[in-house]
């Protein structure tokens, strides 16, 4: 089985006008970790599904921030942490909600200007869903059009599973902290998934390691090319 990077596109070369501005309602602040040393407030760890409006804190997490006292940031990550999957990281930054926002023109299938983000159309989440693809979850989003016509978009929510090898990180970066949960850096090298952390039950997921980073199985890589979608691109991920 060969996995790939699902990405985006150079801007230069999109022949879809399709175009939205957005933010989500909630999200975890950032923070400077006391035992790494590093300040991290990343926006690629995301769950549109879940809906915080239940919390009685929900309003502390209305605004971003960077918050200094990591103990706090323990209080509210621990809030949030029985309403996400088991499997969620929950690092600093992190979002909830549906983006909400505008949107205008055409849109491409899936459409990706942010490569950590996966918009799709409704009738092009049906077509892959028709095809038996695994780990497909469609989120409504809450972005406007004012012109007719306009197409329904959804965003995918993945799950969280398979690692960099270890051979082509930077030495001593293959374990996150143990305090914040993040991850020093990436590949140091070309690019290789260990083979022992890949899910058998899903064709599109996250890397839990760098949940910046989009992998798809060949099988969906071979279904978007023979369905005719369009401005995305893959690269193939070695597997040891």
């Amino acid at each position: 089985m060969k996995f790939y990077e699902l990405d985006s596109v150079p801007a230069d070369s999109m022949r879809y006008t399709g175009e939205y501005n957005a933010k989500r309602k909630w999200g975890l602040p950032g923070v400077h970790c006391p035992t790494c040393d590093s300040s991290w407030g990343g926006i690629s760890e995301v769950y549109p599904s879940v809906d915080l409006s239940g919390l009685p804190e929900a309003k502390q997490l209305e605004k971003a921030w960077l918050e200094e006292d990591f103990e706090k940031f323990e209080r509210l990550r621990a809030m949030v942490r029985p309403l996400v999957p088991a499997w969620a990281r929950l690092t600093p930054g992190t979002g909830f909600g549906p983006l909400i926002g505008s949107a205008r023109g055409n849109f491409a299938q899936l459409y990706m200007l942010y490569s950590w983000r996966v918009i799709i159309r409704r009738d092009a989440l049906e077509q892959l869903q028709a095809e038996g693809l695994r780990g497909l979850k469609g989120c409504r989003t809450e972005l406007r059009f004012r012109q007719r016509n306009a197409p329904e978009l959804m965003e995918l929510e993945m799950e969280q599973h398979g690692l960099y090898h270890p051979d082509c990180l930077p030495p001593g970066n293959n374990e996150p902290c143990k305090t914040c949960g993040g991850y020093d850096s990436g590949p140091s090298k070309q690019p290789m998934l260990d083979k022992a952390s890949l899910p058998e039950h899903l064709d599109i997921f996250r890397l839990r390691d760098h949940h910046g980073v989009i992998v798809i199985t060949e099988r969906f890589a071979d279904t978007l090319r023979r369905l005719g979608f369009e401005e995305y691109s893959l690269r193939e991920l070695p597997v040891r």
